[in-house]
């Protein structure tokens, strides 16, 4: 899981941000819990950028023989939870973000800020 489902994270970082997501960032919560070792928090600027932002990482990742376990909220698409296993992926709206707080409620996370990552 350790070096593999972060190399996978800053692939998600990645594809979320080529998409224009807002607020992009992942949580290293792997020492904090046993349901994953990141959790990728993303935010949309509307319902229907939230759903586009989860295809295309859908997408992207399974050209790279990546397949989401399951899938939460992509009806509503307030938010979107992704299961990869190490990775949880949440993508919110604004407001949702606002409401559910996992960056406050995961505080003692380490954060992984997109601004802080360089890509090739």
């Amino acid at each position: 899981m350790g070096k593999d489902s972060a190399e996978l994270t800053l692939k998600i970082l990645k594809i979320l941000d080529d998409k224009k997501a807002l607020d992009v960032k992942a949580l290293y919560v792997g020492e904090l819990t046993t349901v994953a070792d990141y959790f990728v928090i993303a935010s949309g600027t509307s319902t229907t950028h939230v759903k586009s932002l989860c295809d295309e990482v859908l997408e992207r990742l399974e050209e790279e023989g990546v397949t989401v376990n399951h899938i939460e909220g992509y009806n509503s698409a307030s938010w979107i939870l992704m299961d990869y296993g190490s990775i949880v992926v949440h993508i919110f709206t604004k407001d949702e973000r606002n409401f559910y707080s996992l960056e406050r409620l995961w505080g003692d996370a380490k954060e992984i800020a997109l601004d802080n990552v360089i890509f090739d």
